[in-house]
């Protein structure tokens, strides 16, 4: 057999934001997350469904850092993609963001198969900020986007089943602590692109698990799924069951059938085969199917209403067509994790490719015709099949190296000596982020940067915890420390720990607004706008030259530091320093939509309602304004009755701000 896939690299160039730097704050704050159920709502729920939503849902972001540095001004940039093809199908991926398959095209047709977004443009989805949309996403952590959306993952050819080339791609999950890995591969003269996905838990303790595989598809299609009913969830956050295809005498199989965005999490009987397929007017369409592993099934909507239509165009260009998301996942729906026993592993493959069948008709009869060219086309027997012959290469060491992700799972590989088959993550790969932790296994003590801030992010799993807790007591490995014992839930020692650092630190303002979060977190708001506004007023006195970089982190400190301070003391009541904290705020950073719409706020505390509304009538963006957020609606609520501009509504649900 001659095998005639191939990969290459390309470069992409399209209208991009730049992602800009992380915010160089640690996420102490509970998790801002939208995807929590009424408690009326889990009386009526299975009993393993119950499990899996109570499950070790995530609180914190630690270790990951926030992206929110990204704005909205697109540019031509260049992306760097790998492209993996057969005579058949041509995939583009990208590895420097997330390893997101960007485009599916059916090359004797010229058609894609996916929702190809024609500009790169981060959104505030992610569970740590940047996330843009279309392709097939690859989701591991918990409810939500990935942390790693925007984020490099390692790439190398390796091997494939059938003697050809497969593009795997791997990275290390901080959140969950989970190495994992995707392997893409096109058989000679396959319709179907294979992907087979191994997520490895090498500890000696049971690990919560997350894996939803999202794909986006032109949303002008009717979606088909072997279900008749769903688990319906909207940003309510109300979860019921529903009958499908008609849901309150509506067919929402049809995803502009809905009016806000919502969630359908098809109730695929045991036994079943997994798939589900989006297909247009004529028939046409892409469908992904898998091995039984990846049991769930999903249809996101948008929805018909003035809010969906906003985030969508919010999201890529004018003249784009609109999306939704067929997705998969490991779990009934995205609410809940499963367990993944100690030293242990979770595998699965699965197929995306085109289908041909009218999805018109009464739904168990549309259902039952896709079902019947799906097994045509790609037999249930012969994904089973493809799972069986990958299995055993999924272990193969990568040959080629195409692209390099982050240090970080080097850096736990170095701590615990894990042997991890075909995931390699060498010591090479280490960086300036990983160094501070790297000297600390290998010398026992934290080595302070060479400025007075903080350097770099904290490790907060509990065999760092113990390092730090050994360490010589310097002021730097006491602020890291008590991030450390934050998210272990040892707030009263965290505090200790900042409080014991902060006579010594070169620097007070990192310590001061940890504290000062810890403050807020236990109710006293008005130390809370004490210590904020000192940690502002010592930010803003540092006076030090610095390479562009340096100059770059310290605007983004100040703009993070500025909002937050901002916001405690409008909590506080305290205008008149909220107003001193905005005349110190840096010109272009006031300029930004989000500090806008602070100002807005601080213009109605002082009273100064007409020049308040005058900030809305000027017009502003929020570039991170966070999925599901009211912050605009209601604070146009406080200024007028009128109803909410265009421009300004975002509403993913029915009912007041």
């Amino acid at each position: 057999m001659v095998v005639v896939t191939r990969i290459r690299r390309e470069v992409l160039t399209l209208p991009a934001a730049e992602l800009g730097p992380d915010n160089p704050l640690p996420p102490l704050r509970p998790l801002d997350e939208v995807h929590r159920i009424d408690d009326r709502d889990r009386e009526d729920i299975p009993g393993d469904m119950a499990r899996g939503l109570g499950y070790a849902p995530l609180r914190s972001l630690l270790p990951v850092r926030l992206r929110d540095g990204y704005g909205r001004t697109r540019e031509p940039r260049s992306l760097d993609a790998l492209v993996i093809e057969n005579d058949r199908l041509r995939a583009t991926v990208l590895p420097g963001l997330g390893g997101r398959v960007a485009s599916l095209l059916q090359l004797p047709t010229g058609r894609e198969l996916l929702y190809r977004n024609p500009v790169f443009q981060p959104a505030d989805f992610a569970l740590n900020g940047a996330w843009y949309s279309g392709g097939i996403e690859w989701n591991i952590g918990a409810t939500g986007h990935t942390t790693l959306s925007c984020a490099p993952v390692h790439a190398a050819r390796v091997p494939a089943p059938d003697g050809g080339d497969m593009l795997r791609l791997w990275e290390w999950e901080r959140l969950r602590d989970l190495p994992f890995q995707v392997d893409l591969w096109l058989p000679d003269g396959s319709d179907f692109l294979y992907v087979g996905v191994r997520v490895r838990n090498p500890h000696e303790h049971p690990v919560p698990t997350y894996w939803w595989s999202n794909t986006a598809v032109p949303e002008e299609v009717r979606v088909l799924a072997p279900a008749e009913e769903a688990w319906q969830f909207g940003y309510e956050q109300r979860l019921r069951r529903v009958p499908v295809p008609y849901c309150d005498g509506v067919d929402r199989t049809y995803p502009l059938n809905s009016p806000y965005a919502a969630d359908y999490f098809y109730d695929v009987p045991d036994g079943r085969r997994r798939w589900i397929a989006a297909l247009d007017a004529d028939g046409r369409g892409l469908v992904q199917t898998s091995t039984d592993v990846l049991r769930g099934r999903k249809l996101f909507v948008w929805g018909s209403g003035t809010g969906g239509r906003r985030w969508q165009r919010w999201l890529t260009e004018p003249g784009t067509g609109g999306y939704c998301e067929i997705q998969a996942g490991l779990a009934r729906t995205q609410l809940e994790h499963v367990r993944l026993d100690a030293e242990s592993e979770v595998s699965w493959l699965e197929a995306y490719g085109p289908l041909d069948t009218s999805p018109a008709g009464e739904w168990p009869g549309a259902v039952q015709q896709a079902e019947e060219e799906l097994e045509s086309v790609l037999p249930r027997a012969r994904v089973e099949e493809a799972y069986a012959r990958w299995r055993p290469h999924a272990d193969t060491e990568p040959g080629e190296t195409l692209a390099t992700g982050s240090g970080w799972g080097a850096l736990e590989v170095l701590r615990a000596g894990w042997k991890l088959p075909g995931t390699p993550f060498p010591e090479a790969t280490l960086g300036r982020a990983q160094q501070p932790w790297r000297e600390l296994l290998r010398t026992g003590g934290l080595p302070a940067p060479r400025g007075p801030e903080p350097a770099g992010e904290t490790l907060v799993a509990p065999p760092w915890r113990e390092l730090l807790e050994t360490a010589p007591a310097t002021w730097h490995a006491e602020y890291h420390l008590g991030i450390a014992q934050w998210h272990a839930g040892d707030r009263a020692q965290a505090v200790r720990s900042w409080e014991r650092a902060l006579p010594l630190a070169p620097a007070r303002w990192p310590l001061l607004r940890a504290l000062a979060v810890a403050d807020a977190d236990d109710g006293h708001h008005e130390r809370a706008a004490d210590r904020y506004a000192d940690a502002f007023a010592d930010l803003c006195g540092e006076r030090r030259a610095g390479d562009a970089d340096r100059e770059a982190d310290r605007l983004a400190a100040r703009a993070a530091l500025g909002r937050e301070t901002l916001e405690a003391l409008l909590r506080a009541g305290r205008t008149a320093d909220a107003r001193a904290v905005w005349e110190r705020l840096p010109p272009r950073v006031r300029q930004r939509g989000r500090f806008r719409l602070l100002e807005a706020e601080l213009l109605l505390a002082e009273g100064r309602r007409a020049e308040a509304r005058a900030v809305f009538d000027a017009g502003f963006e929020i570039a991170d304004l966070r999925e599901g957020s009211r912050a605009l609606d209601r604070a146009w609520a406080r200024l007028t009755d009128e109803p909410l501009p265009a421009r300004y509504d975002f509403r993913m649900r029915p009912g007041p701000a």
